[in-house]
């Protein structure tokens, strides 16, 4: 299967790009996705993985045994009100 990552303000500097494409096994899962990010980029997007959020197809999700879809969007924490 194909992924398609998008990557926001601190995830698109730790990743250094805005998004990109991937070829997963079917069935993988968040935390698949999740350690292959932090394998790839290191400690900066280490820190985004633990703090930010996942939207997965559109959709907010948090357990890593969860599977991805089509599309992942990688958000860092937002401060602010």
């Amino acid at each position: 299967m194909t992924l398609h990552v998008r990557y926001f303000a601190a995830a698109a500097e730790a990743a250094g790009r805005d998004e990109e494409h991937f070829d997963l096994e079917d069935g993988a899962t968040l935390g698949t996705v999740k350690a292959m990010l932090v394998d790839r980029y290191g400690e900066l997007m280490q820190r985004v993985v633990e703090s930010g959020s996942f939207l997965i197809d559109g959709v907010v999700r948090r357990d890593p045994a969860g599977a991805v879809g089509s599309r992942v969007d990688v958000l860092p924490p937002f401060a602010g009100g």
